[in-house]
């Protein structure tokens, strides 16, 4: 790159570049999602993704903007109930539990020996 105008266009371009994966991605995501569109429609969207990239994720965009935010936020809603009920349960067991299942841990190796030592002084504290 031979001047800062070159150098201040390519990072320019490249936040494009970013800004419409992130945009497309979130488009497939929103394909997969949605269980009322027929599995020959979704392949005709995708289809219609890579062949005219940026008018038809505009069109899609404009088009199914309110179905894509209400599925946004179910699944959002769904990690955060699943999260809340994890934490609930592991709350709910006795430190005896929270030691055992610690062990069993630690004997199947998926933690080290001072991960294991860590989670036992916590929930003995």
């Amino acid at each position: 790159m031979d001047s800062f105008l070159e150098f201040f266009w390519f990072i320019f371009v490249f936040f494009l570049l970013v800004a419409y994966l992130r945009v497309l991605f979130q488009i497939i995501t929103d394909l997969f999602r949605d269980h009322q569109m027929s599995g020959w429609l979704k392949a005709l969207w995708l289809l219609f993704l890579f062949l005219i990239p940026f008018l038809s994720a505009l069109i899609y965009l404009i088009v199914r903007n309110e179905g894509m935010t209400e599925r946004s936020a179910e699944a959002f809603r769904q990690v955060k109930q699943a999260q809340d009920t994890h934490i609930r349960d592991v709350a709910g067991q006795s430190p005896a539990q929270q030691i055992a299942d610690a062990k069993a841990l630690l004997d199947s190796g998926a933690i080290t020996d001072a991960e294991f030592q860590a989670i036992k002084a916590k929930t003995l504290a």
